[in-house]
């Protein structure tokens, strides 16, 4: 799977998201592995970038710290409201529990800064075939045991769809979530294409059933369900979320 186009569609968003006040500010990688994503921030945007991963001797950006943290037991060894931008690339897949990393993140950042999230798309048309006929999501399949390769994609341990990583992103205190996509799949259009009068009526059918029967869908989470049958999960490649903390915000207590 190529990443430069995940980089610049991240850069993309961090670029229209960010105030004027928090450009030239402090921006942290989350599970920066080599360090490229840095490297194509900084001929973008003015800020200070620092970094942090498990596996930390694969970091290699010079002038740039990069600490090592295990995501999995140990917090971000940053202390609270330090950065303006926060970037976790094809990361949350590969994390145990992705939510108490999100309630990290919130913590680190100060009010009005920029949170921007990426993993694989497992709603896309590809990804649910796939889950049809054999159970997994796509790009996550059967996992070798005891694998300390953790940035593999071997190492993807937590498919996360859209919604409950937008779920999690608004539990740990941010707001005005927004969806991006990397890329359109060509496979998933194809897809697409072939199965739309059984999308549009199972989308009709589940929204009724969600609605009516189970009561689960809300004023709060309604736009978030919708977007389960939107345009960019059918096709899109890998998911760009991206929220705000919100100005004057305190760390939820869950997170302390």
């Amino acid at each position: 799977m190529s990443t430069q186009n995940i980089y610049t569609a991240v850069i993309a968003v961090a670029m229209r998201r960010l105030s004027f006040a928090h450009m030239g500010g402090m921006h942290l990688d989350v599970g920066a592995g080599r360090g490229e994503l840095i490297r194509a921030l900084r001929s973008t945007i003015p800020m200070k970038s620092v970094a942090c991963d498990v596996h930390v001797q694969r970091f290699e950006v010079e002038g740039v710290s990069c600490n090592s943290v295990n995501l999995n037991h140990e917090p971000l060894p940053y202390p609270d409201d330090q950065f303006d931008l926060v970037t976790a690339s094809e990361v949350v897949e590969h994390v145990e529990n992705y939510r108490r990393l999100l309630r990290e993140v919130f913590r680190t950042m100060k009010s009005g800064g920029v949170v921007v999230i990426t993993t694989p798309n497992v709603l896309n048309t590809k990804s649910r075939i796939r889950y049809l006929l054999s159970g997994f999501a796509n790009l996550f399949g059967p996992l070798p045991v005891r694998n300390d390769k953790l940035y593999s994609v071997r190492g993807h341990i937590t498919p996360i769809p859209y919604f409950y990583l937008a779920h999690a992103l608004m539990d740990a205190g941010f707001e005005k979530v927004e969806l991006s996509i990397d890329k359109v799949q060509k496979t998933s259009v194809a897809w697409l294409v072939a199965l739309c009068p059984f999308v549009f009526v199972g989308r009709l059918r589940f929204m009724a059933r969600e609605r009516n029967k189970f009561k689960t869908i809300t004023v709060e989470n309604a736009s978030l369900v919708a977007s389960h049958f939107s345009w960019p999960l059918f096709v899109g490649r890998t998911i760009v979320v991206s929220a705000v903390k919100p100005a004057g915000s305190t760390v939820p207590a869950a997170a302390s």
